[in-house]
């Protein structure tokens, strides 16, 4: 019995698992690349429907008021408002947004929105919002099309349905990426592997079928490492359970706040006030920063864990791969200032590294000469791909079955 022989069945059994598995996945990929074709342009769709929140216009020669000043007018007009962090980057003509979720109910019982939006010049609050409310009109358009992207509208099991779906779709790259390889030959004037495989790449120009099929097997080859990427980091997103462990078993990682024991009561109220504790964040950064090698190019924000009484602080730096936000980050005591620990981007630990870069790839915010403009518009593309994939292999099964169902009667 030849090679190809023996490999017969295993074949088929994967053309079955590709056929079926793509199935499967067919419909929630539809969605997933049609909104995440989208959700690249966040920024700027957002500032398209909901100006009034998103955007401000600066006073001639105006800078924005300090940032922890706005977040104490942010606690005065919400009070009895819990905001155990202080955003730090603001960026210019674009409003800052606070989470305000942590609040005692109104009298109904009721919570009421969850985001409230401030001119950074002016300390106006200029509105807010339900988070994904599409019933409150365009102001939610952009996050309901994230929720539809990230979890179908369903909440957890929404968003576990598509970590598992994100899962099957890594594993189906591999299959899909090996039915496409040429069978084995032994033939001695057989042309090269390489050149036998060359015509899955491409693209014949001929009509119905034989076109659907060519551009579901070269278009899912072309940018086969990025829809590796994006399905990967869709299981790092919303199946945690089992990214971290398989990750853990092959990459370095470095500690993270959760890593710290939490206190048998939460400390709701820091040693170190808030100005205090920027200081002394501040001083410890540029400390580590002299230390590694590395340059601060902005702050991002300061965050205050009551469960462990520590503060963690973050900026943009040199490390970071981000286009705006860095999570170069430091762990110190909320009562000491004493430095607990940090965590860089990159550069540190393998897996770290790599987990900013594939989630911030997915989330078209790479920076660099990359990042802009040209990310956005890749990952758009990557998105109507996976769009594209689902179609015409939904539509080459339907083709097989109509063709298996006329062969039965003759049979």
């Amino acid at each position: 019995m030849t090679l190809s022989a023996r490999l017969l069945p295993q074949r088929g059994l994967l053309v079955l698992l590709h056929r079926y598995v793509g199935l499967v996945l067919a419909g929630f990929l539809l969605i997933a690349g049609i909104s995440g074709a989208l959700l690249a342009w966040n920024d700027e769709l957002e500032a398209l429907a909901a100006p009034e929140l998103m955007l401000v216009t600066p006073p001639p020669g105006a800078r924005p008021l300090d940032a922890l000043l706005l977040r104490e007018k942010m606690l005065a007009y919400f009070p009895g408002l819990q905001l155990p962090y202080a955003a730090l980057h603001m960026e210019q003509g674009r409003s800052l947004m606070y989470s305000i979720k942590r609040r005692p109910p109104a009298a109904d019982g009721s919570i009421g929105d969850d985001q409230a939006f401030i001119n950074p010049y002016t300390g106006e609050l200029l509105g807010t919002r339900k988070w994904g409310d599409l019933a409150q009109g365009r102001k939610n358009w952009m996050p309901f099309i994230y929720r539809l992207h990230t979890s179908l509208v369903l909440g957890t099991v929404g968003t576990y349905a598509f970590g598992v779906i994100s899962l099957l779709w890594t594993l189906d790259c591999f299959v899909g990426a090996w039915l496409t390889f040429p069978p084995r030959t032994s033939k001695p004037a057989a042309k090269s592997w390489g050149a036998r495989w060359w015509p899955a790449w491409r693209i014949r120009r001929v009509g119905g079928h034989k076109l659907v099929f060519d551009m579901h097997r070269a278009g899912g080859l072309w940018p086969w490492a990025l829809l590796l990427v994006i399905a990967w980091s869709g299981v790092a997103f919303n199946l945690k359970e089992v990214y971290q462990p398989v990750m853990a078993s092959l990459f370095a990682h470095q500690l993270s706040e959760d890593a710290y024991p939490p206190l048998a009561e939460p400390q709701l109220r820091p040693g170190l006030d808030w100005r205090a504790a920027r200081a002394v964040a501040r001083r410890l950064m540029d400390q580590q920063a002299a230390q590694l090698g590395f340059s601060i190019e902005g702050e991002d924000a300061l965050m205050y864990i009551p469960d462990r009484a520590l503060y963690v602080y973050d900026v943009k730096s040199s490390l970071d791969v981000a286009r705006v936000n860095g999570v170069t980050r430091l762990i110190f005591d909320a009562n000491s200032g004493e430095l607990r620990g940090r965590w860089l981007p990159s550069g540190a630990a393998a897996g770290d590294t790599i987990r900013s870069w594939i989630t911030l790839l997915h989330r078209a915010a790479i920076g660099g000469v990359l990042g802009g403009v040209p990310i956005k518009t890749l990952i758009s593309m990557i998105g109507l791909a996976t769009t594209a994939l689902s179609i015409t292999g939904v539509l080459i099964w339907m083709k097989k079955r109509r063709a298996r169902s006329l062969a039965l009667p003759v049979r």
